[in-house]
């Protein structure tokens, strides 16, 4: 709760640029409310897409990455499966913990308990461990030098429930005063809850799964159709770099919050513009044949792993025979080729040319 002690000294001296920025961002939300009474079946398009790509982003963050080939039948709700490992049990956990936000209506305020749960859904899936703070001194390192290097050490158990419950009540405080931007409201509470590391694993997700929430809360609705996640993992050396340096003096409350604040906003001007782009892509789909529909958005729009059930999400009313026509010519032209030979529901094709760029 270090950020919230003295709002004044801690969202004094903002810098120019960022607000602008903020002026941008709430550009892109007034967009997105136009999307809502123009095209709610686009998004519902988008909101597909993204929710696999925000899972699939925050857990390879965290090094938790599963198996392509199973990552789809994974993301679906509720199917019942045997995990063939950890990683993948925690794939679904967070999996649960989303789908769980962006299903409430009305989203509920945050608070302890709530906290609590979102942490117990995570681990859902694993022997324990989650739904508890902390019982012992956990520490944020590095080993990217080829050793251990100590970047902050959180405060101790002992501190960790007043602190959280102090931070939640403070950023209550403040958003029910309108004290600040809600968006630099919400960068305070999550630089402090990432400085008070409360539970014993897991604090990283639960912080992206805690932005999703206040910022829809907030009426900024883009994580649900564009992944902040997966902006987040395409820059995760520069988050946890922004994350380092407003860190820095955090226990005196002498922090900067700016970098991460900064970093943040940037992320979600991202995202609204990749809902641009891809609401976009969309419309200039209008007008074109199936095949041609089918052939522009393989190329051009799909992510570069696609799979059958993805076009057929992204082109409703496109058969699958028409969909395979398209794919067996782009293979035979030699613009993708199938990530294994295995073929099935499953199959999946990746265009040629964007086999080396790295994703999660």
């Amino acid at each position: 709760m270090r950020s919230f002690g003295d709002l004044e000294r801690t969202l004094g001296g903002q810098p120019v640029r960022l607000g602008a920025a903020l002026a941008h961002l709430d550009v892109g939300r007034g967009r997105e409310a136009l999307y809502h009474d123009q095209m709610p079946e686009l998004l519902k398009v988008l909101a597909t897409e993204t929710r696999v790509a925000s899972v699939t982003a925050s857990s390879a963050i965290e090094g938790v990455v599963v198996d392509p080939g199973r990552r789809d039948g994974l993301a679906e709700p509720g199917a019942d499966r045997r995990f063939r490992n950890r990683n993948e049990r925690e794939f679904v956990g967070y999996r649960d913990a989303i789908d769980e936000i962006m299903r409430a209506e009305p989203l509920e305020p945050v608070s302890m308990p709530y906290i609590l749960h979102l942490h117990r859904l995570l681990f859902g899936h694993t022997d324990g461990g989650g739904g508890r703070l902390k019982s012992e001194q956990n520490l944020i390192v590095s080993y990217a030098a080829g050793s251990r290097v100590i970047l902050f050490t959180p405060p101790p158990p002992s501190q960790t429930e007043s602190l959280l419950r102090g931070l939640v009540d403070s950023h209550a405080d403040a958003v029910a005063a309108d004290a600040a931007h809600p968006v630099l409201l919400i960068a305070a509470f999550i630089l402090d809850f990432l400085a008070i590391h409360p539970v014993a694993d897991g604090n990283g997700r639960l912080a992206r799964l805690l932005t999703t929430h206040l910022l829809l809360r907030a009426g900024y609705g883009v994580p649900r159709y564009a992944s902040v996640e997966q902006r987040m993992y395409e820059t995760k050396h520069a988050y946890y770099d922004a994350l380092q340096e407003s860190q820095r003096g955090w226990h005196e409350a002498r922090h900067d919050i700016w970098p991460w604040a900064t970093y943040l906003v940037g992320t979600l001007i991202a995202a609204y513009a990749d809902l641009e782009a891809r609401a976009g892509a969309r419309r200039n789909l209008e007008g074109l044949s199936k095949q041609e529909r089918v052939r522009e958005h393989v190329l051009h729009h799909a992510p570069r792993v696609v799979r059958m059930r993805d076009i057929r999400t992204a082109l409703p009313g496109i058969s699958d025979p028409t969909i395979r026509i398209v794919l067996r010519e782009l293979r035979a032209a030699g613009r993708i080729r199938p990530v294994d030979e295995t073929g099935g529901p499953s199959a999946a094709w990746v265009r040629i040319g964007d086999e080396s760029k790295s994703v999660p």
